[in-house]
Order: C-alpha cells, then structure tokens, then sequence
C-alpha cells in the first residue's frame, strides 16, 4: 500500500455486496496513502472515524454505492437512530400539548378574575352614592388588565362572497346585517387586502388575537361599541378605494389609518369628554382635561398591542414602531370634537396646494380622513343610517339624566326634554358634516357623488321632518288654545 500517516497496519475485510464479496483494505486512525503501482481507476472512499477503504475490485461504481449503503444502515441499527426519532417526536408532541393545556389553564383564570371583578364593580354600584365613570383598567395597579391570549382564537372563518369583498369597498355597506364574528372575519380581510399583513410581516394568528383583543375592550353602549368600531373602520376602507390611496400613500400609512380607525374609540364608557371634566373622573384627573376619552382610548390600544400574543406590529424595527405609535396617537387624539375647528381650518390652508410628498401636508389629511369616517353615518343610505341617530340620542339622553340627578350641565342637544331626530341632526349636518366633506372633494373630486351627495340629501330629509314637527307643534298650540277658550 505504500507508506502512510497511521501507525497501525492495513486490515483485510470481506463485504457480502448483492451477493458478490468485495475484499476492502482499511487503516483505522488516518488516511491511507494509496499504493502508487494500484490502477488509477481504483474506487476510493473516505468513512467516518477516520476511515479510509481502497476498494482492489474492479466493479464500476455502483457497487461503492452498495457499500456506502449497507455501511449507513449498519450505523442506523447500531445507534438506533429510528427509534431516537420516534421518543424524540413523542416527547415534544407531550411537551407541546401540556402547554397547550397549561395556557388554556391561565385563560381561564384570567376570565374567572374578570367575572369577580365586574361581580365587585355591580355590587359597589348598587351601594349607592356618586357613581364615577368607571373605566375597565384601574391605571394605578402595576399589572396589567387585559387577559392574555395564549389560545389559538376561536371565532369562525367565514368566507367572504365577491358580492361582499366589493360592497365592503363602497360607503353603502350596511353594517347591521353582521355577527361580531362576522365583522371580525371582515376586517381581518381588509388588512390583508391591503398588504398590511405582508408589510408589516404580521402573524395571521396574533392578527385574529389582536382583533379578538380589540372587540373585548369595546363595551356595550348604545353607540360606542364594536359595531360603531367596525363602521368607522369599514369607511375609512372604502375611503381608501374611492380615493385611490394607495396610489398616493404608503402602506405604513394605510396601517396607520386603519389601526387608528380600529382603535379609535377602545374602552369608550358612553359618558362624553364634557361630562368627564365636569363631574372630575378619574379619566380627567389623569389627562388634565385635556381630550379625557381620546387619551384613554390611546391607552388601551397600547395596552393591548403590548401584550405579545396581540402585537401585530411585533416584527417591525423598532425605530419605524415609535413612528408608526406616534402618528396612531396623533390620530385617535384628532377625533375629538374640540378640535375639530382648529383641524379643518388647517387642511383648509393646505388643500388648494396640496402636496404629498410632504409630511405635514400628509399628516393633516390623515386626521381629516379619520375625523370623516368618525362622523360618516349620514354619508350611508337612510335605512342604515338612522337607526345609528337613536342610538346615539339613546346614549346621549343616558348621559343627560346622569347629569340632571348629579347636578351639573346638560347639553341641550343631549337633553331628552329639548331636542328631537330632526334638531339633531340639521346643524350637525350643515355645519359640521357638509363642510368638512366638501372640503376633501377639493381633493378627491370623486367622492361628490357618493358620499358628498347624500350629505346634502340628508340634510333635506331632516328639513323636512322638521317642518312636519313644527307644523304638528303648531297644529297641538292651536288646539290647546282654542280648548282653552271654550272652558272660559
């Protein structure tokens, strides 16, 4: 064989191969250095362990194959490698299950935790005295309130027809024809319509946690709840086709907008920012007074999105999530109605020389965007629309009473003794909504017709159920009147 690195001496092995024995020369703890006089030819082999074999048969190559072959099953019996597998797989399937039970375990707890919470809050309620404007998340505790989602959510996936992927995009969709699970399963396809879902490399199971997460923490009031959510959501979706956004805004901007659209009102205890400074809630004590609600809903938002299993925006550098958190501030803070003077003249500077490539310019579009979709009820057809002004007169009239039996001031388009649908609505309609949507048309020509129009039909039914009650008011004087009269 020649001289080599080993110092002990070549062995002779014989190897039953298909049949055929093939005698192999080994060194064990080295190369072997192969004998110069042997053929070129000669089929060579280096193996594990410091294994080298120089095969002295002439066969072609396939019989090496063979060899490599019955050496590699020979290792797998000998280090039972199969079964290795299969303890190594039954262990982990264990493992993964009692996980599985043990976050189910704490999911339940948590939901336990929360029924005796609300059990304590109804039974400190009924004790009489002042009641404050409760809010779910007392912030002076460390923890926090949200439960945790470690469960793989529940709600059921429904698939969208075209009929509805395309009336989601229009300002006509009718939001009351939908189960919680049904809008949950709406606006999980919105964010991946858009690409958010790829943009922002989401993970489709915390986006249905999120979204679980965001529609727990909407309470049950006559307005402000999930469908009013949803609504807002579902506009600023449509907005974004009917003004070909995403031609002119980034996706980081879309996701801001629909975020901001989805959070907007989180946790919204049915009482208004007035009411909250005037009766001196916990709300208004921690924000100074300045936009109670917006501030709180902000909170929430945070909260939730804080929580691992919920955080969407998880894989997002954290420099661009700071932005992206800002600008979500920025416009859940616009929605309040304060401001709504001081942000519309500002666009109104802006809009005849609007650019897009400026930030500012961008930004204040953005808060005039999420204030429209706010306030866009009108902007649907009649039938969709008025059932939102009951329930929103329903929420203001609880507000009213709550501060008649308090003492403080009432509003008097919130007082159930002064205002009715027609009073409501005509001066929120033309000084408000018209206004502002005529605005954005400088911009967005193509929203006259579907969304500027109804406004100003709107206005005109409203008119002319006014006239209707006034005529009907004077018709009940004149009568009152005249029966006075005759008892005289």
């Amino acid at each position: 064989m020649g001289s080599g690195s080993s110092s002990c001496a070549p062995k002779t092995i014989y190897l039953d191969v298909d049949g055929k024995v093939q005698k192999v020369s080994v060194t064990i703890g080295a190369l072997v250095s192969i004998d110069p006089t042997m053929p070129t030819n000669t089929p060579k082999v280096v193996l594990p362990g410091f294994i080298a074999c120089v095969f002295n048969s002439t066969e072609k190559e396939d019989m090496f194959q063979n060899v490599l072959s019955q050496v590699a099953e020979q290792f797998s019996r000998a280090f039972r490698i199969n079964e290795l597998k299969t303890e190594v797989t039954n262990r982990l399937a264990m493992l993964e299950k009692r996980v599985e039970l043990e976050g189910l375990k704490v999911v339940e707890i948590e939901k336990c935790k929360n029924d005796l919470k609300k059990l304590r809050d109804e039974m400190t309620s009924r004790a009489g005295g002042r009641v404050n404007c409760p809010c779910k998340y007392n912030f002076s505790d460390d923890g926090k309130k949200l439960t945790p989602r470690r469960d793989v959510p529940s709600y059921p996936k429904y698939t969208l027809s075209q009929e509805t992927i395309e009336a989601l995009k229009k300002p006509t969709f009718d939001v009351w024809h939908w189960e919680h699970s049904e809008m949950l399963s709406c606006l999980e396809y919105m964010y991946h319509d858009l690409g958010l879902v790829k943009e922002f490399n989401m993970n489709p199971i915390t986006l249905k946690r999120w979204l679980l997460g965001i529609q727990e923490n909407y309470r049950s009031n006559p307005f402000h709840n999930f469908r009013h959510c949803f609504c807002v959501s579902q506009m600023m979706y449509g907005m974004i086709h009917l003004c070909n956004l995403q031609e002119k805004l980034t996706l980081t901007d879309m996701g801001i907008l629909m975020t901001a659209a989805v959070c907007h009102d989180l946790d919204h205890p049915g009482y208004n920012n007035t009411y909250q400074i005037n009766a001196r809630t916990e709300l208004a004590v921690r924000y100074n007074d300045i936009s109670p609600l917006e501030n709180h809903h902000c909170a929430v938002a945070f909260q939730i999105l804080s929580l691992p299993e919920c955080n969407i925006f998880a894989n997002v550098d954290p420099e661009a999530f700071k932005q992206i958190r800002q600008a979500i501030i920025t416009l859940i803070l616009a929605t309040d109605m304060a401001r709504h003077g001081e942000i519309l003249d500002s666009f109104k500077y802006k809009v005849d020389n609007f650019d897009f490539t400026n930030e500012e310019h961008v930004t204040c579009l953005k808060m005039v965007l999420i204030k429209c979709c706010d306030i866009s009820n009108e902007v649907r057809p009649t039938e969709v629309a008025e059932p939102w002004v009951d329930c929103l007169l329903q929420e203001y009239f609880m507000q009213s009473d709550r501060e008649k039996s308090e003492g403080l001031p009432v509003a008097p388009f919130m007082d159930r003794d002064k205002v009715t649908k027609p009073t409501a609505q005509i001066g929120f309609i033309k000084f408000v909504l018209i206004p502002m949507f005529e605005t954005v048309m400088k911009l967005f020509p193509q929203i006259e017709e579907i969304m500027v129009q109804p406004l100003r039909d709107s206005r005109d039914h409203y008119e002319e159920l006014k006239q209707i009650d006034d005529a009907m008011t004077e018709k009940k004087k004149t009568e009152n009147m005249s029966l006075g009269g005759k008892k005289k």
